[in-house]
């Protein structure tokens, strides 16, 4: 191990000038793999899923899951036919900047890169309340969560610059564990018959179901769980064959999503029961644990010492999903600085062809944003990652909307591609389903930070400042930038 680091650390310290990504590094799986762990699957199990059943629409939840991922289909279809015309590191930037104009093109990457940021860092909150945990529980020590942070920033850093093949290995790792928990509980669960009252098909995927309680709350937290698929498109310089490599990647993560989060939410209501789960879910929240909701249920079915299990998976499936953001932000750097946006010395890269300064430059990014809360000593579950949460997911929906907005502008000016369906029907109904999930996420935004409506709006705010921000930037680095389009 200590060779393996030392190699790392040394390819990260020895720049090359090309300013070129790996090509050939991903296939199809090694992109999923990426995506998957972007989604933190345990984490967004554990977190969301209780919260859509007590204050959504209580064991209809499992219908929003559905919901959520025909709205992200319909607007990967025009993502991926755009993405067949443009391969670049920075999706979101070239995307939008091909049919809005290279300034909102750069309004777009500044939200992207700060989107990706700020989820990264309220992983980096959770993960280190999670870390100190098991090791008080295990050993008796307490030892402050950013301790356990910031020795993580510092792997993943490494990691990150020890190339993409390094990085898609340590995630297949703990993805595959994560999911394959989760996926045989269910299935297990399935092919049982369900849970003391049934699979109760009906109770969760009936429309009546859908539509109880307040199904606009669980819609939110259903997209918020679907955050991180479009990674596949970042990672277009580094597959193979990417304009076959990255659809098929970006169709496949989409429906594995839907279909993992729709059916595991289901067999935990059908575990529960249908008619109890929203009042156990509510139970498990008031106690302060809501993971326990998840949690009863596997160990019920598989023994005590899930317990002991689940808690470690909880914190790998977070460290995965940092390493992935990570990785999606430094290449928006990498990216940003070749197109003139920010500095050229951000095209860096090492021998292995890993954007080393970018990745630098993205770690001290997420030392500034969380060490404020260490440093004031907030928590870093209520305040570090409810916020950061909350904000990221807002300014992720706001870039797939531009970039819908972006699909239908460029198709119909340039004639590329004059598919009705691809270029212009699924875009505009992507677009129609996004709007309405923003409104959802600006009107339930205190519910999804859980709290207080003062905080609630600057976190808001925060969103469309960045915006202008980049949008200013372009214009003062216009004769610096080249065209996009």
């Amino acid at each position: 191990m200590d060779s393996q680091t030392a190699v790392a650390a040394e390819t990260a310290s020895e720049p090359s000038t090309t300013g070129r990504l790996k090509p050939d590094s991903l296939g199809v799986l090694g992109i999923l793999f990426f995506v998957l762990s972007a989604q933190a699957p345990l984490t967004g199990i554990a977190g969301a899923v209780p919260i859509a059943v007590t204050i959504g629409n209580g064991a209809g939840a499992p219908a929003a899951y559905l919901a959520a991922g025909v709205v992200v289909l319909l607007f990967s279809v025009g993502f991926v036919a755009m993405g067949r015309h443009v391969v670049d590191a920075g999706a979101f930037y070239t995307y939008i900047g091909k049919g809005l104009g290279r300034t909102a093109g750069s309004g777009g990457a500044g939200v992207a890169l700060f989107a990706y940021c700020a989820v990264q860092a309220a992983m980096y909150g959770l993960y280190g309340a999670t870390v100190s945990g098991l090791v008080e529980h295990y050993t008796g020590a307490h030892v402050a969560w950013w301790v356990w942070t910031l020795v993580t920033m510092v792997i993943v850093q490494v990691l990150g610059a020890s190339g993409i093949e390094m990085g898609a290995k340590i995630l297949a790792v703990f993805v595959l564990a994560e999911f394959s928990i989760l996926i045989v509980f269910a299935l297990v669960t399935f092919f049982k018959g369900g849970g003391p009252e049934g699979l109760g098909f009906t109770d969760s995927f009936s429309p009546s179901a859908a539509l109880q309680g307040a199904p606009g709350v669980a819609l939110m937290f259903a997209v918020a769980s679907m955050f991180g698929f479009e990674a596949t498109a970042i990672y277009g310089e580094e597959a193979r064959e990417p304009r076959r490599t990255v659809p098929r990647a970006t169709y496949l993560s989409v429906a594995v999503i839907t279909g993992f989060f729709a059916f595991t939410s289901w067999m935990l209501v059908s575990a529960h029961g249908a008619s109890e789960a929203a009042t156990e879910a509510g139970q498990a929240l008031e106690s302060g644990d809501a993971t326990a909701f998840v949690f009863a249920p596997i160990a019920a079915q598989f023994g005590g010492w899930v317990n002991d299990v689940l808690p470690i998976l909880l914190a790998t499936s977070l460290f995965a999903g940092i390493l992935a953001f990570h990785n999606s932000a430094n290449r928006y750097l990498f990216s940003l600085g070749r197109e003139g946006l920010l500095p050229h010395a951000l095209t860096a890269v090492n021998r292995r062809h890993s954007p080393w300064a970018a990745g630098t430059v993205q770690t001290v990014i997420a030392v500034l944003l969380v060490m404020p809360f260490a440093i004031l000593g907030k928590d870093p579950v209520l305040t570090l990652f409810s916020w950061f949460s909350g904000v990221a997911v807002l300014g992720i929906m706001l870039l797939y909307f531009l970039t819908s907005v972006s699909v239908v502008v460029f198709f119909r000016r340039s004639g590329a591609d004059t598919r009705p369906w691809n270029t212009l029907i699924a875009p505009v109904l992507g677009a129609l389903g996004i709007a309405g999930a923003i409104w959802l996420i600006v009107a339930n935004f205190t519910t999804l930070i859980g709290g207080d409506r003062t905080t609630a709006v600057w976190l808001q705010v925060t969103v469309p400042v960045v915006l202008v921000l980049g949008v200013v930037a372009a214009r003062l680095t216009r004769a610096r930038v080249r065209p996009t389009d």
